[in-house]
C-alpha cells in the first residue's frame, strides 16, 4: 500500500501532492475515501483538479515498508499545459537567497558612492570577491537563482529609493550594484546549458505577504525591470538570439521548460517544412510585416481609387477584412492578459482602427441611400467616409514602425521617443494647468460683455500660441485693456517658458538614450522577443489569418472536438495558409543547418560564425615563435593603476632594505 497525504480543505493535488493507492484496487484511498468522493468533495479543494500523479519522491515520511508493494497511477485526469506553472525552487528559499544577498550588498557599499565607483571594470567595490560571495549565497544546490535574486534586490532597492527619498542616491547605487554583479556571474559561467536552462530560463517566485509570487525568469524579469546591464550580458544575448530563432523552445507539456530544437542541424529540407517553426519569434515577426506592407498596400490603393457611386470595391473588402483581423487580435490579447497588455501602440492602433470603422460606418450610411437622390446625401456621406480614411493615412505609416523596431536604427530611434513621450507628460501637465487658468479668464471676460459670444475665437488664439503663432490683433477690442494683457503674459509663459522647458526635456532625453544606444536597443529587442515568447495563444494564426481561426476553428469545432484531434487540425490549417511562408523558412533553416553541423565539427558553439581575422588564426604559433612572450612583457596591467603598482614597488624595495639592515645588525651583535 501507499500512503496519501491527510485529506483536507487545503490539500491541493498537483504533480507535487500525490495520490497513494492499494495494490488492485485504485479506486480505494489510504483514508477511505474514493476518487468519486473525492470528485463530489473537490468544492473544498484549494484550486482547480487537474492532475493526479503519484510521485515517490513525494511521499510523505512514513516507514520505508509501507512502499514495498506499489502502483504509480501517472495521470487519472487530463492535464493541461495551463496549469499553474510552479517555481523551480521553493520560493521560501528563494526569497532567503534574496536577502542574503541584500544583507552582502548593504555591507559592500555601507554609504553614498559614485555610480562609477561601481560600474567600472576591475571595481574596487564590486571585487571577484564579492561575486564568488553572491554565487555562494544560493550554496550549491540552489544555485541557480542567484541571478534571479540580484533581480529581485534591484527591484528592492529600486521601490525604497522611492519610498525613502533622503536615501534615494544609496538605494539607487545599491541597485546599480546588484546589476553589476549579476552581469559577471552571467558573463562568468562556463556551462553554457546550466546558464541558458537553469539561470536564465528556469522560472522562481519569492515570497510576498506570505504569498508566492508569479513565478518568472531571468530573461523576463530583466526585461521588465529595464536592467541594461543584464540584457546587454553577453550570456543574456545568446539566449535572446536562440529564443529569437527557435533554437530554444517551450515544451508542449510543461511551458516552464525550454529545451533545445533538435532538428536545427538536420539538413534535409522536407524536415524544416513544420507549422510549428511559426511558433519562433524570427518567423512570426516576418509575417508581421509582411502582412503590414500588405495592409499599407490595400489602403494606398483604396485611398487613390475613389468611387463616386460609394461602391465598396475588393480592395476595400480586404482592407476592412484585415482592419477587422486586427482588432481582434487586439481584444483578443487584452481578454487574455488584461490591463497590462494596453500600451502606446496598443491605443495607437485602436485609434486607427477606430477611424477605419467610423470611415465604414459613413460609406453604409451612403449606401443606404438611394443612387442619384435629390438631397444628395449619398454623396455626402461618402464623401466623409472618404475623408475620414484619408485622415487616418499618417497612422498607417507610423504604424510600420511597429514592426521594424527590430532593425536596430528603427529600435534606437523608437526608444528615443518613447523617453520623449514620456519626458513630455511633465510639460503637457504644466500647459494644461496654465491653459485652464487663463482659459477661466477669457470666457470670464466674454461673459461680463454683452457682445457676441467669443469662445471659439478664444480657442483658436490660444492654441495659435502654443503652436508659436499667436495672434496679437484680435485681443485689441477684447475686454481692453485687460484681454491684451493677460494673451501677452499667456504668449509669454506658453513660448518662452514651457517651450524651453520641453526643449531642455527632449535634450536630457536624447543624451540619455544615445549614451546608451546599443544597450537600448539590445533591452528593445529583447523586450520584443519576449512579446512573441509570452504571446498566450498555442497556435499561432497572425492577424489577419486569426479569423481563419475564429470562424473556421474555434467556433465549429473547438468546444467539441477532441483535444489532439483539435490540435492535428490546427497544425494541418496553419501548414495550409503558411505554406509559401513556411517553404522560405525552410530554405534559411537548411542552410543556417549546414552551418550548425560545420561548427560542431570544429568543437565550436551552433552559432559561432568565423569571422576574416580567425580564417588562418591556425596557422600562427604564437609561443612557438615565441610571440607571446613578447606580449606578456610588454602587456599593461589594467587591474592596478600606476601609482598602485609603484607603491607595490616600493614596498618591496623596502622589504628587502629592512632584511639587509636586520643581517647587519645580526652580523655587529655578533
Amino acid at each position: 500500500m501507499l500512503y496519501l497525504p491527510p485529506y483536507n480543505t487545503n490539500f491541493f493535488l498537483s504533480p507535487f501532492n500525490p495520490i497513494i493507492i492499494e495494490q488492485g484496487n485504485p479506486s480505494t484511498w489510504y483514508n477511505g475515501r474514493s476518487y468519486s468522493g473525492l470528485m463530489a468533495h473537490k468544492t473544498n479543494i484549494a484550486g482547480e483538479m487537474k492532475h493526479v500523479v503519484v510521485r515517490l519522491s513525494s511521499l510523505p515520511i512514513e516507514p520505508k515498508e509501507a512502499i514495498a508493494d506499489t502502483q504509480i497511477l501517472y495521470t487519472v485526469l487530463p492535464t493541461y499545459h495551463e496549469d499553474a506553472i510552479p517555481s523551480a525552487i521553493p520560493a521560501p528559499e528563494v526569497t532567503k537567497i534574496a536577502i542574503r544577498l541584500r544583507y552582502l550588498i548593504e555591507e559592500c557599499v555601507p554609504c553614498e558612492l559614485e555610480p562609477s565607483s561601481i560600474t567600472r571594470a576591475h571595481s574596487r567595490i564590486i571585487t571577484p570577491k564579492v561575486v564568488k560571495a553572491a554565487k555562494e549565497a544560493g550554496s550549491r544546490e540552489y544555485a541557480a537563482c542567484v541571478v534571479y535574486a540580484l533581480l529581485v534586490n534591484k527591484r528592492w532597492f529600486k521601490k525604497q529609493a522611492m519610498l525613502e527619498l533622503w536615501d534615494a542616491d544609496l538605494h539607487n547605487v545599491r541597485a546599480t550594484a546588484c546589476e553589476v554583479i549579476a552581469k559577471q556571474l552571467i558573463e562568468t559561467e562556463d556551462n553554457q546549458d546550466y546558464l541558458l536552462q537553469d539561470i536564465l530560463l528556469k522560472r522562481y517566485s519569492v515570497m510576498v505577504d506570505g504569498e508566492q509570487t508569479a513565478p518568472a525568469n531571468v530573461i523576463e524579469r530583466a526585461v521588465d525591470l529595464h536592467a541594461l546591464r543584464v540584457t546587454g550580458s553577453s550570456g543574456y544575448q545568446k539566449c535572446v538570439n536562440y529564443l529569437w530563432r527557435g533554437w530554444l523552445v517551450q515544451d508542449e507539456n510543461d511551458p516552464s521548460v525550454f529545451i533545445d530544437y533538435k532538428k536545427k542541424s538536420n539538413t534535409n529540407y522536407w524536415t524544416h517544412v513544420d507549422p510549428d517553426r511559426m511558433r519562433a519569434p524570427i518567423y512570426q515577426n516576418a509575417t508581421q510585416i509582411i502582412f503590414s506592407l500588405i495592409y499599407l498596400g490595400l489602403y494606398t490603393g483604396a485611398i487613390n481609387t475613389v468611387n463616386p457611386k460609394g461602391d465598396l470595391d475588393i480592395v476595400e473588402i480586404l482592407l476592412y477584412v484585415f482592419s477587422f483581423g486586427f482588432l481582434c487580435d487586439e481584444f483578443s490579447k487584452f481578454w487574455k492578459v488584461g490591463r497590462y497588455y494596453i500600451g502606446f501602440w496598443n491605443v495607437f492602433n485602436l485609434i486607427l482602427y477606430g477611424l477605419l470603422t467610423t470611415s465604414l460606418v459613413t460609406r453604409f450610411i451612403a449606401l443606404s441611400h438611394p443612387l442619384g437622390d435629390d438631397d444628395g446625401q449619398r454623396g455626402k456621406f461618402n464623401e466623409l467616409s472618404y475623408n475620414f480614411l484619408a485622415f487616418s493615412a499618417p497612422m498607417f505609416w507610423m504604424r510600420l514602425l511597429l514592426y521594424l523596431d527590430s532593425i536596430r536604427f528603427f529600435g534606437a530611434m523608437l526608444v528615443v521617443l518613447k523617453v520623449m513621450m514620456k519626458e513630455s507628460l511633465i510639460f503637457f501637465a504644466l500647459l494644461f494647468v496654465i491653459v485652464v487658468g487663463f482659459l477661466q479668464a477669457f470666457i470670464g471676460m466674454d461673459n461680463a460683455d454683452s457682445n457676441a459670444d467669443a469662445t471659439l475665437f478664444i480657442l483658436q488664439a490660444m492654441a495659435n500660441a502654443v503652436m508659436q503663432s499667436p495672434d496679437f490683433s484680435g485681443f485689441d477690442a477684447f475686454a481692453p485693456p485687460f484681454g491684451i494683457i493677460l494673451y501677452y503674459v499667456f504668449t509669454f509663459l506658453v513660448m518662452v517658458v514651457l517651450l524651453n522647458i520641453l526643449i531642455a526635456l527632449y535634450n536630457s532625453a536624447y543624451e540619455d538614450i544615445t549614451d546608451n544606444a546599443i544597450d537600448e536597443y539590445m533591452a528593445l529587442f529583447s523586450q520584443k522577443t519576449m512579446q512573441f515568447v509570452r504571446a498566450p495563444d498555442e497556435n499561432v494564426f497572425i492577424a489577419p489569418l486569426n479569423l481563419i481561426e475564429i470562424f473556421f476553428l474555434i467556433i465549429p469545432f473547438e468546444w467539441w472536438l477532441p483535444r489532439h484531434m483539435y490540435a492535428k487540425l490546427n497544425d494541418y490549417v496553419m501548414a495550409l495558409v503558411y505554406s509559401p511562408l513556411l517553404f522560405v523558412a525552410a530554405y534559411f533553416e537548411t542552410r543556417s543547418a549546414k552551418s550548425v553541423r560545420s561548427n560542431r565539427k570544429r568543437g565550436e558553439e551552433d552559432d559561432d560564425t568565423v569571422e576574416e581575422w580567425e580564417q588562418m588564426e591556425g596557422e600562427v604559433d604564437f609561443e612557438g615563435e615565441g610571440w607571446d612572450k613578447t606580449v606578456q612583457s610588454v602587456k599593461p596591467d589594467v587591474e592596478q593603476d600606476a601609482a598602485t603598482i609603484e607603491v607595490k614597488k616600493l614596498r618591496g624595495e623596502v622589504g628587502e632594505l629592512k632584511e639587509l639592515i636586520e643581517r647587519l645588525l645580526k652580523k655587529e651583535n655578533a
